[in-house]
Formats: C-alpha cells, structure tokens, sequence
C-alpha cells in the first residue's frame, strides 16, 4: 500500500511490474489516521492503519497513457489561462493610452492589429514595439495550444473509451480525455 501522491502511478506500475500486489490510497483517507507531525515514518503508520480499515477504499493506478493525457491536458489548460491574462494585460496597457477594445477574444483578434497599424491612436513608438512583441507572443502561444489540441484530438479519436464517452450529447473531447485520464476504465 502506497499514497497516492507524487511518483505514485510509476512506483505502482513498477511493484506490479514485479508481481508485487500494490494498492495506492488517497491522502485525504490517510489524513486521519495522522498522528502527530508529517515525516516518513508517521505517514506509513498512517497509510498502514488506514488500509487495514474495512471499508477503506483505494485509487486505481494510473497507465503511462493515462499519465500522459493528464499531462496534455494540464499544459493545455496552463496555456489557455496564460493566454487569457495575455489578452488582459495587453487591453489593460491599451487602456492606459485611452484604446477600449470590444469584448471577447474574437473582436480582439479582429482590433488589435488594426490598432497596432494605425498612425491616428496615440501610441508611442515604443509602445508600439511593446505591443508588437506581446502580440507575437500571443500567437505563439496560440499556435502551441493548437499544437496540444491537435496531439489530444488525436488521441481521443484513437481510444475507444473516449469515443464512448464522446457519444454522450454535450461531451467533447476534452472532457471525454479528461474522464479516461481521471477515471481509466469506463467499465468499473
């Protein structure tokens, strides 16, 4: 019995590997049984007294795919939310010189190379350039959340569990990568 926490799934994968039955626990389970300051040897007290529970219930390993998906997913979402602070930053310094912008990231796309292009604003050169590098920045970091949606869509189309999730009105892609990562097996 091993927590669930950093290493986990190798580690889980490794002693099963080996023959070795390995079972993972979630830390919010072993949290309870907790007896005095976090360190190795009160955490496994923790972790044993917490298995020996009856009714105790365990996480399944993850597969190295799974590990991976998780892994796309999370950098996606990081990339996606440090694209919208990007967009927000640059309307924010644009506001500075007195430019609003429409709402929403379409309108955006649309005005702000226009206002980059335009003499009449009231930008100075360096801002100009400022804005410039922002702008390029942000469409690299577009092109990257391509590129990872691409690699997902991919994957998603290639596993059958997802393709099942996927046939459920409303699910997409990215929630149906999202369950097989969390979740795995569908059938369980």
């Amino acid at each position: 019995v091993r927590g669930a926490c950093g290493g986990a799934n190798h580690w889980y994968r490794t002693f099963m590997g080996m023959g070795i039955p390995t079972q993972l626990i979630s830390p919010q389970h072993v949290k309870p049984y907790v007896k005095s300051n976090k360190n190795d040897r009160n955490d496994a007290q923790a972790i044993a007294e917490a298995a020996s529970r009856a009714s105790m219930r365990f996480v399944r390993g993850k597969t190295v795919e799974q590990q991976d998906v998780q892994a796309l997913l999370k950098i996606r979402d990081r990339l996606v939310k440090s694209r919208t602070a990007l967009i927000n930053e640059i309307r924010g310094l644009l506001q500075e010189y007195g430019l609003t912008m429409a709402r929403g990231a379409k309108r955006f796309y649309e005005e702000l190379p226009l206002i980059l292009a335009s003499e009449a604003v009231g930008l100075t050169p360096r801002m100009k350039r400022v804005l410039n590098c922002l702008y390029t920045e942000l469409l690299n970091r577009d092109e990257a959340i391509g590129d990872y949606e691409e690699e997902l869509k991919a994957v998603a189309k290639a596993n059958e569990d997802c393709q099942r999730v996927q046939s459920i009105p409303g699910v997409g892609y990215l929630t149906a990568l999202s369950v097989y990562a969390s979740v795995g097996d569908i059938h369980q």
